[in-house]
């Protein structure tokens, strides 16, 4: 059964299944119909033939099939999962705060997990990759934690906006902190793909090494859907109906870490993810959860899967940095909703 909520922000909005399952299953073909264009489309373009020959008929004497198996292939894999993993951190920041403008980009978590980044190329280069992710999942809790602890010893608690502007400061800290370092450790050329952001340098074994962590937190975060849709409804509410909310926000947080930090890791400094596409699905298919999880997944994925499309089409052969394409839509949306915000306010 659906869940309907009343108030001035929601009157008349409730859980649209049907528009949740046309979601899921269109997307996934819309998905299986990105991955067969990007893996097509690049320097050298294959055609769709031979793209499906090299994933069911692999051959590595083939030079093309070489090219779609150890570059394209784990290039667009990684895009879908890391823009899932962006998401759904969105989705679950916004429920659990009742923040309109919770992004991990917005509120420190990018910014942190680079600057932990940035000390490991620093003082311990050439470190295996399971051990970047375990430092960038600090360095998101690092940031979070700063910009909430900022957040809460203002006066007049952690408001939307307040919130926002402690992580604009911590971000910019950070991120000044980190090109300091790379600058006096001469690492800077290391860093600036992780600045821009993208997807073309991602491997099989960083795939091997994230997607297990990031199967557990997609899991966790369905397992936790229902909780979030009542913590959603404020907390006195969430009491109400004998919902453990500490337990619930503890949880939810350490999802978010796994999942922005696994993303982090791999694609860079994206932000604006997280930001735009539970906005998009609430519109859709309803305040429930439940339905708004899986169906950020999906559409997280498409949008980042395109967007790197994108970059590789307006400017061939050379590419556009993923983050700045994703920053031309998310800009203008999130001073639509600082306006929209600010409206509601008063």
């Amino acid at each position: 059964m659906g869940i309907v909520i009343k108030n001035s922000k929601t009157d008349g909005l409730r859980s649209r299944p049907w528009a949740a399952t046309f979601i899921i299953f269109g997307g996934l073909i819309a998905l299986a119909i990105g991955t067969s264009l990007s893996v097509s489309f690049g320097a050298a373009d294959i055609k769709l033939a031979v793209v499906w020959e090299a994933i069911f008929n692999f051959n590595p004497e083939v030079t093309q099939h070489q090219i779609i198996y150890e570059l394209r292939l784990p290039r667009v894999i990684g895009g879908a999962v890391t823009g899932a993993c962006f998401a759904v951190a969105g989705a679950i920041m916004q429920g659990m705060t009742r923040n309109p403008l919770a992004d991990s980009g917005l509120l420190g978590l990018n910014a942190g997990a680079g600057f932990m980044l940035t000390l490991c190329f620093a003082f311990f280069p050439g470190l295996p990759f399971m051990y970047l992710i375990l430092y960038s999942f600090m360095g998101a809790g690092l940031g979070t934690g700063l910009v909430y602890g900022i957040g809460v010893m203002a006066k007049g608690g952690l408001t939307p906006a307040r919130l926002v502007l402690s992580g604009a400061a911590i971000s910019a800290l950070l991120a000044a902190l980190s090109e300091g370092i790379a600058l006096y450790f001469g690492i800077g050329q290391d860093l600036a793909f992780w600045y821009a952001g993208g997807v073309a340098g991602t491997k099989w074994f960083q795939l091997k090494v994230m997607l297990p962590w990031i199967a557990a937190a997609m899991l966790g975060a369905l397992v936790l859907s229902r909780s979030i849709t009542m913590l959603s409804l404020g907390e006195d509410v969430a009491k109400g109906l004998g919902l453990r909310t500490a337990w619930v926000k503890l949880l939810g947080a350490l999802l978010v870490l796994i999942l922005a930090g696994a993303a982090v890791s791999v694609v860079g400094a994206v932000g604006f993810i997280g930001l735009i596409i539970p906005h998009m699905t609430r519109f859709l298919v309803g305040v429930d959860y439940r339905w708004i999880i899986p169906c950020s997944a999906v559409l997280g994925s498409l949008l980042v899967m395109f967007a790197d499309l994108a970059s590789r089409m307006i400017n061939p052969p050379f590419e556009t940095p993923l983050g700045a394409f994703i920053a031309l839509i998310g800009v203008p949306f999130f001073l639509y909703l600082s306006r929209k915000e600010r409206r509601e306010l008063h």
